[in-house]
């Protein structure tokens, strides 16, 4: 039994809504709901204060905090893939090669993001360094600026799509890496 159904037994069998222990505790109902249905993990303080609002021991609630591993590896999938796109921003190569190496094989889906978001690192990487040296010659810096603002708006866009769970896309030149 998880600590969110474990509350909700508790609860029930003292004969209390979510909004009664709500008001008992000064924690919002809707996050009683999150905790009854496993959504969260509540911190120690929230456990205790559930305990003694509910008369019983914290330890009760805390040795029973079991992990979900389904939801562990949505939890993860949720905050890997898009820090994975985000990691662009920085045009280094190095924080994307090190999330795709740590999960491509752990988180689902890893694997191809990693593979498009380092492929469009390394095209513009190409692009940039060829155009900023001519740019420092000839136009200075209003090159290395547009590609800098093209690829945080691809970057963003990407980010954005992969936290609506909508499909991505980076634009390549060349593939360094392939699916």
């Amino acid at each position: 039994m998880t600590t969110g159904q474990l509350i909700r037994e508790l609860r029930t069998n003292k004969g209390m809504t979510q909004e009664d222990l709500a008001a008992k505790t000064n924690i919002s109902a809707r996050t009683i709901q999150r905790i009854e249905k496993d959504e969260v993990d509540p911190r120690a303080y929230t456990l205790q204060t559930i305990a003694i609002a509910l008369d019983v021991e914290f330890d009760m609630l805390n040795k029973n905090n079991e992990i979900n591993p389904q939801l562990e590896i949505a939890r993860e999938r949720k905050y890997w893939l898009p820090l994975l796109h985000l990691s662009g921003l920085f045009l280094l190569l190095i924080p994307p090669v090190i999330i795709w190496l740590g999960y491509k094989d752990k988180i689902e889906n890893m694997r191809e993001h990693g593979i498009d978001v380092i492929n469009f690192q390394l095209n513009m990487l190409l692009i940039m360094v060829p155009c900023g040296i001519l740019a420092f010659l000839i136009i200075t810096i209003p090159i290395i600026i547009f590609i800098g603002i093209l690829s945080t708006a691809v970057i963003l866009i990407n980010t954005i799509r992969v936290l609506n769970n909508q499909l991505y896309k980076y634009p390549v030149i060349f593939r360094f890496l392939k699916s």
